[in-house]
């Protein structure tokens, strides 16, 4: 059970929410809409993809981390370096 299980229906709403979105940005440039008007979708957009991403690294973190740790080892080792991992990306998208 992966961990955000708990919190799936809240996550794929967002998700389809951000779907609809990016649909708007593709409605918005078809329509020919100010460039400002359309970053501002963009950036709300965004902000709703990074909104599920930290839930995901949240979950993880309280799951799938806090598990592995229990465990010690190397399989702990092994979730700290890919949480870490996952970590930077976010940082850096």
């Amino acid at each position: 059970m992966h961990g955000y299980s708990d919190d799936k229906q809240k996550l794929l709403a967002r998700l389809k929410r951000a779907e609809g979105q990016v649909r708007g940005i593709h409605r918005m440039i078809e329509e020919d809409v100010y460039c400002i008007d359309v970053l501002t979708q963009v950036s709300a957009a965004t902000k709703a993809l990074e909104t599920v991403a930290l839930a995901l690294l949240d979950d993880h973190l309280t799951h799938c981390v806090a598990e592995a740790t229990r465990e010690g080892g190397e399989v702990a080792d092994a979730k700290i370096a890919e949480a870490s991992a996952a970590i930077a990306r976010l940082v850096r998208s």
